[in-house]
């Protein structure tokens, strides 16, 4: 079974005040989210690259989580590891702390760097200025941790990324509870496994985690009436959910609107009986139609 190595940079960190951890990943390689991120909340996150050794994740993670530090939990790692020098791998713990490794015969352009609270690291890259692009992104970049670590990651890949080229790319953020219906901590968690432009696709499908799972603050809800009634009903009608396009908020409205909201999931952005809808997801909407 031959392994091929994972020609590849990687952004890991964290956001204490948050208690967030993340990876952002790009790749020349099928599916680098299956390989690369391992993260925990109040734990840590990991990435394992380059002839990755995939048993670093659940490995580091344990010490993690039993109080080793990111540097601590990297010498055990690689203490007993024969092929050490074709690794490369980043950490940061519960606190903050960051380390990175790579290895000697990690192929060229290949090395990383830490900060208060990430590690950023590439190998096979166009040259050190995309891991230095990179960290500046991150440390520049505004919004919470899953916009930052997309920022660096695209920072990345605009500095001349993977010099083999581009094929995949993953995010994946842990918050304790903030999955799904708070059932468990897998907060942002998006794989690209094989696309011409995997960054940008991961972009866009950032954008519908916000458009489908945000909440915009009550000064961002539109009113239904009027104008807006009309384009809500050009919508529904082009989608087949009603024929109307008068512009009243009546009864058969409100309940072609009720069961477009339901089928289009986007129950928590839009209230049928109270009249209104968040003006990112009318923005949205509005742009489909067109």
């Amino acid at each position: 079974h031959r392994m091929y190595p994972l020609s590849t940079f990687s952004i890991v960190a964290c956001d204490l005040k948050a208690q967030a951890w993340g990876i952002a990943v790009a790749s020349k390689f099928p599916a680098v989210g299956a390989v690369v991120p391992w993260a925990k909340a109040k734990v840590g996150a990991i990435a394992t690259q380059a002839l990755a050794n995939t048993t670093f994740g659940p490995r580091g993670l344990e010490m993690m989580a039993g109080k080793l530090s990111a540097q601590e939990t990297l010498s055990k790692l690689l203490a007993r590891d024969r092929d050490r020098e074709q690794r490369q791998i980043g950490l940061v713990d519960a606190k903050g702390g960051a380390a990175s490794f790579t290895g000697k015969s990690c192929l060229d352009w290949a090395g990383g760097l830490t900060g208060s609270g990430y590690a950023i690291q590439g190998n096979i890259l166009a040259g050190a200025g995309v891991i230095q692009e990179m960290e500046h992104a991150f440390l520049e970049a505004r919004g919470e941790l899953p916009e930052r670590l997309f920022s660096a990651l695209d920072a990345g890949s605009r500095a001349g990324g993977d010099r083999r080229g581009r094929q995949s790319a993953a995010i994946y953020v842990v918050k304790h509870k903030a999955g799904y219906g708070g059932y468990n901590d897998r907060w942002v968690d998006y794989r690209v496994d094989d696309h011409l432009n995997p960054i940008a696709r991961l972009g866009e499908l950032l954008e519908l985690h916000h458009l489908y799972f945000g909440k915009s603050p009550k000064s961002q809800r539109v009113k239904l009436e009027g104008e807006v009634v009309k384009d809500i009903q050009k919508i529904m009608k082009g989608l087949g959910y009603y024929s109307a396009t008068h512009g009243n908020y009546d009864d058969a409205t409100r309940e072609a609107f009720r069961s477009f909201i339901g089928n289009e999931n986007f129950e928590e952005r839009a209230d049928p009986d109270a009249g209104w809808i968040d003006k990112p997801v009318l923005e949205y909407l509005m742009r489909k139609l067109k």
